[in-house]
């Protein structure tokens, strides 16, 4: 039993060799050391917030809860992550020999003519004991290197349910933006829509007093048509988007007219980005690109280890006897142990064909990270951009307002003074309620672009759940 046993000690030994994998070295960012809309690159960048302090408004926090409980895109993601840790399971287990117990009977019988006694015999044989199957000693490093890169696969798959988890988030926020911008924007059509119906309820008792022509009266009537039809353009767009939000959620939605409209009154923090190399360690969708581009230099460690020698052990250790009564009596131990050893000679380019695959794939792992790097540091500079600019359109968009009510209010009265035409009451009143929609417009974009700069940094760190652990037990 000693004897048998040190062969397997030896096997452990020689299988705790290193990988044959090249050292990884994580690639220069390919983008500018500070964004472009960084106003002072030296503040601090702010700390990952929760989306529950990021968000105020209740409504939309109980929306967003819905969502990371019923979307059915990220309960996939989740199960994506069970399923490779499954898979790393599975590999890992090739690192350790695999034993079981046995039990056999043999019986058997020979023709008196193929034995010496010249009668029939029947035989038995009765064993008992632990099997070892064909297990491959690690010498070369292929099996951690393959254990590596099933590692490496579970923990991009982990990544990838964050930054599914973020998406919807964002995805979520922005709906129930827009949802409410639709809410204002209607709320101000059916407004215009009341005082265009009375305004022509007006000028049509005028024209039948003879007091005004019927022009004036048709053009009443277009301004009136004009506001109802933005306002079923935007009923339509309404009821799209709430099926839209519907969807994200996962669950039917009961938001009745003008239910969002206070989500506009949102005041999201003012993040600060800090320096684009926090980039690589926030964003989870970098995250999962490096796993992957780990997870690639880990296979040329196992392409490389195919070239040499493979030593596989089988092993059997327990009791053997004729008689079932003297299995396990005194001189009835039995043991095989059975070495192999396989080297490749000729595989017509198949290994090095393999090689040069891994090595392909490992750049094109490279190639694929890079260029997620620069989506993120270009989102986040798109979002800085939308922040610093909407702000400015927003006070214009409130300048304007407040000169088209007043030109509306002056144009009015010099059409009843007789000093100006209807046509300029018509012209003012259409810009007024284009500058009106247009304000609203833009005050859901820049609340839009803080909600996109939260995303863009990363998001709550929080959302990362349960760690895989570095190197689990099998």
């Amino acid at each position: 039993m000693r004897l048998a046993a040190l062969p397997l000690l030896l096997a452990f030994l020689l299988a705790a060799c290193q990988s044959m994998a090249p050292d990884y070295q994580r690639p220069a960012a390919p983008v500018a050391a500070h964004y472009p809309q960084q106003s002072d690159s030296t503040l601090p960048a702010t700390a990952p917030l929760d989306w529950k302090t990021t968000v105020s408004d209740p409504q939309l926090q109980a929306l967003i809860s819905l969502a990371l409980a019923n979307n059915r895109d990220l309960r996939v993601a989740a199960l994506r992550v069970e399923e490779a840790m499954a898979l790393y399971g599975i590999q890992r287990t090739d690192l350790f020999p695999s034993i079981g117990a046995q039990v056999g009977l043999d019986r058997s019988r020979t023709p008196a003519d193929l034995n010496l006694t010249g009668r029939p015999l029947v035989g038995s044989a009765y064993q008992a004991g632990l099997g070892l199957s064909s297990w491959e000693i690690d010498l070369w490093g292929r099996l951690r290197s393959l254990d590596d890169a099933a590692l490496h696969t579970a923990q991009a798959s982990e990544a990838t349910r964050r930054a599914a988890t973020l998406s919807l988030v964002t995805q979520v926020a922005d709906a129930y933006l827009e949802l409410g911008e639709l809410d204002e924007r209607l709320a101000i059509a059916s407004d215009t829509i009341a005082s265009r119906q009375e305004s022509y309820r007006i000028y049509a008792r005028r024209v039948e007093v003879g007091a005004s022509s019927r022009l004036n009266l048709t053009q009443i009537e277009t301004l009136l048509t004009q506001a109802q039809a933005l306002g079923a353009q935007l009923e339509q767009l309404r009821a799209q988007r709430l099926n839209a939000l519907m969807l994200l959620v996962g669950s039917p939605l009961e938001l009745a007219p003008g239910q969002a409209r206070s989500v506009l009154d949102t005041v999201f923090p003012a993040l600060q980005p800090g320096l684009p190399s926090l980039l690589l360690t926030r964003r989870p969708d970098v995250l999962a690109a490096e796993y992957r581009l780990q997870a690639a230099n880990a296979n040329i460690g196992a392409a490389r280890a195919a070239f040499f020698p493979s030593i596989s052990l089988t092993g059997q250790v327990g009791s053997a006897s004729a008689e079932l009564s003297g299995l396990f009596r005194d001189g009835s131990q039995a043991w095989s142990f059975s070495p192999s050893i396989t080297l490749p000679i000729f595989t017509a380019g198949r290994l090095r064909n393999n090689l040069a695959l891994s090595e392909i794939r490992r750049d094109i792992s490279v190639a694929n990270y890079e260029k997620t790097v620069q989506a993120a540091f270009r989102e986040v500079a798109d979002a800085l951009a939308a922040r610093q600019w909407l702000t400015r359109q927003l006070a214009i968009a409130q300048t304007a307002v407040t000169v088209q009510a007043e030109r509306a209010r002056l144009s009015t009265l010099r059409y009843d003074n007789g000093a100006a035409p209807f046509l300029d009451v018509l012209d003012a009143q259409r810009d007024l309620l284009s500058a009106r929609q247009q304000l609203v417009q833009t005050r859901r974009a820049l609340l839009s672009s803080s909600v996109a700069l939260y995303a863009a940094l990363g998001g709550d760190a929080s959302q990362a759940g349960a760690a895989i652990p570095l190197r689990p037990g099998p």
